[in-house]
């Protein structure tokens, strides 16, 4: 069984500030790093980190090649990677002296797709195997289309969320993946009722909302560094992440992500899966910079089996 994952390749501009900059302030940075990122990217890389086969559907500029080389060095199938004129999708990213980030986007390439390239892409994938998909790439109403074509299984991390994604077919999704903001965004105000986001991880409300809307979805709430929760059976089954010494979070949702389809791939009870995701997500964190922080699998079984 493969990951397709039609997700984001970026060139990650981080900045380790003091706090982070505020309207009309010029603010000296303590260092600056050059890396490989993008949430489909990371997600890529977290899911051959966990010993899964995964393919990455992508595209970099000609001078970026060695992102490309990067993702391969970490275990990727890039042969579906293309290489255009033009400028990478990058990101400047600021990182506070608490290890919380702030990031500016520029879709770059990873706003180039269009339903031709995604059917060569897609060529090769077989019934049964996953489609992964974020949302910092173009075309993905088309590659839904051609993912259920195909009789593929689609996990979706609607992220960043904007209004498109409602009018994708996320009820075709097996899993859905969202943070506290995003859960409360896809559900209908006028269904759901007034909600803050303090609101998202105890709101009885919410939950049977999204459970009733996506019924044949596994959703996945994401809490941060207070762990997840899983929407699924009409069952909510939380899971608390490992306590942790944050350095940099940047990447640790992804690596989430990537963690937690890997499960539920190598046939883990999804709760098992859940905890093993968090396991990843935390020791993420603990290191600068996206897939830099992105721990191996016996990293991960370490800190689950309490070794």
């Amino acid at each position: 069984m493969t990951v397709y994952n039609f997700g984001s390749i970026n060139i990650d501009y981080v900045y380790r500030m003091p706090h982070f900059v505020q309207p009309g302030e010029t603010l000296a940075s303590e260092s600056l790093e050059t890396v490989l990122g993008g949430k489909g990217a990371n997600q890529s890389v977290a899911l051959a980190r966990a010993g899964v086969s995964v393919k990455h559907l992508g595209r970099v500029s000609r001078s970026d090649q060695w992102a490309v080389d990067g993702m391969r060095d970490y275990g990727v199938d890039v042969s579906s990677i293309d290489t255009i004129d033009g400028a990478s999708g990058h990101a400047i990213i600021q990182v506070d002296a608490n290890g919380e980030n702030a990031i500016v986007l520029h879709g770059g390439a990873n706003q180039s797709f269009d339903e031709s390239s995604l059917q060569s892409m897609l060529s090769g994938a077989q019934s049964g195997d996953w489609l992964l998909i974020q949302n910092e790439c173009n075309a993905l109403a088309d590659a839904f289309a051609i993912a259920e074509n195909k009789k593929m299984n689609i996990a979706f991390n609607p992220a960043p969320m904007n209004a498109d994604v409602l009018s994708l077919p996320l009820e075709r999704c097996q899993v859905l993946i969202v943070n506290e903001l995003e859960a409360l965004q896809l559900a209908n105000p006028n269904s759901a009722g007034s909600l803050s986001e303090q609101d998202a991880e105890s709101n009885s409300q919410l939950h049977e909302y999204l459970q009733q809307h996506y019924p044949d979805s596994m959703i996945v709430l994401t809490l941060g560094g207070k762990g997840a929760l899983l929407l699924h059976d009409n069952k909510v089954t939380r899971v608390l992440a490992p306590s942790v010494e944050v350095v940099d979070s940047t990447g640790a949702g992804d690596t989430f992500v990537g963690y937690f389809l890997a499960g539920l791939i190598d046939q883990l009870e999804p709760q098992a899966a859940l905890e093993r995701a968090c396991a990843a997500g935390a020791l993420a964190v603990t290191v600068a910079g996206a897939t830099p922080g992105i721990p191996d699998k016996a990293a991960v079984d370490r800190l689950t089996q309490g070794k």
